[in-house]
């Protein structure tokens, strides 16, 4: 018998929710029935060809540089965060970071963590990075440089293409977080020349939370014994060193217990990109975006960042004066079953933050999302 007092925690859930949070998003019926395959163990041959699939698959999506070591990380998206500082940062190292939201924020601390010496280029929450200002920030030298693609705390889309230019031209290596883009956005790692780009499962890509795509950019990266040009000294992490992870998803070699579940629902979510097509999702959530913002003017709301700068898979959605912003969320959960975000910060209590990431970004939710707004913004 169960203790008492506990038995009503003996089953899961049963409510459904609408995420159109900022993650995790909506989770397709084809992902979550891929979880009820039999568990593998970690070093099992079946799951290393799963592996194999997987690393495949994240190159595309992300739009890697041939060469290039893409995996996930077992963790959420602050763990792809922290395996790429910690792949490239040592103490002492000159590290710029790129600030315009709470996660371009938390980059800055994880270096300082790390024992770099961070020089911050602090923008405006709302608006996107200007890269002249980096430039001049780089005037001194630096051998490191972080920005964030997609801003989730603010809805802003950064030109991590042009700050990515500004910082090789200086010698600096560059990481770039694009957990609220790859998938939903354009994202371009060859191209950009990044060093180490890093996501999350649980947004574009469709997944449930849990795994960590990020790819590294140099085989230097690739084995313990290759290590020309890298930072000199061992990573002061040893669940995220890059060269450990590589000998277990390229080399078989033992150093975690991967979640078998878990994997084969990002390759499951992986594989429906594909079937998608990288384009024809990226136009979906562009024009998906586009229906949103037209949907949310017709009663009186807009967003906070200029057109030009917005995300299309995270909108940051301006609190009408007068109105109730944590009652509008807690009304929308408890009579309609939709789940938004509140602001982070300096926009705490300023915006909604909305989310149409994956399979969530449709006409009909956002039908229903502006329905049950408009409603309770009259009431």
């Amino acid at each position: 018998m169960p203790e008492k007092g506990f038995e009503r925690f003996s089953m899961p859930p049963t409510t459904e929710r609408l995420l159109l949070g900022p993650g995790p998003s909506p989770v397709a019926p084809r992902v979550m029935r891929a979880m009820a395959a039999p568990v593998l163990s970690h070093l099992d041959p079946e799951m290393m060809a799963i592996l194999d699939d997987v690393r495949a698959r994240l190159g595309r999506v992300f739009r890697a540089a041939d060469g290039a070591f893409s995996f996930a990380v077992s963790g959420t998206g602050t763990s792809g965060m922290e395996a790429a500082v910690a792949g490239l940062t040592r103490p002492g190292a000159r590290a710029v970071a790129v600030v315009n939201g709470y996660f371009g924020d938390r980059l800055a601390q994880m270096l300082q963590r790390y024992g770099a010496t961070v020089t911050r280029v602090d923008g405006e929450w709302g608006r996107a990075c200007d890269p002249a200002r980096l430039e001049a920030a780089l005037a001194g030298g630096a051998d490191l440089v972080t920005m964030v693609h997609a801003e989730t705390s603010t809805g802003v889309l950064n030109p991590v293409a042009e700050m990515c230019r500004v910082a090789a031209a200086r010698g600096a290596r560059t990481i770039v977080d694009c957990v609220t883009s790859l998938g939903a956005h354009p994202v371009e790692a060859g191209a950009w020349g990044a060093d180490a780009v890093y996501s999350c499962s649980q947004k574009g890509l469709g997944a449930p939370s849990g795994m960590a795509p990020v790819t590294f950019r140099d085989p230097e990266f690739r084995s313990k014994g290759d290590t020309t040009g890298a930072p000199k000294g061992e990573s002061r992490s040893f669940y995220l060193d890059v060269n450990l992870l590589y000998d277990y998803w390229v080399n078989r070699k033992y150093h975690h217990t991967i979640s078998a579940p878990l994997v084969y629902a990002l390759q499951e979510a992986l594989a429906a990109v594909e079937e998608e097509g990288l384009e024809r999702r990226w136009a979906r959530h562009c024009a998906n975006h586009e229906r949103l913002v037209s949907a949310l003017a017709g009663i009186g709301l807009e967003l906070l960042p200029p057109p030009g700068e917005r995300l299309w898979s995270l909108n940051a959605v301006k609190v009408p004066d007068g109105a109730d912003e944590a009652g509008v969320r807690k009304a929308l959960l408890a009579d309609h079953g939709i789940e938004i975000g509140a602001g982070l910060g300096p926009l705490a209590g300023r915006i909604w933050r909305v989310g149409l990431m994956g399979s969530g970004s449709t006409e009909e939710n956002i039908t229903r999302l502006v329905s049950a707004l408009g409603t309770l913004l009259r009431r």
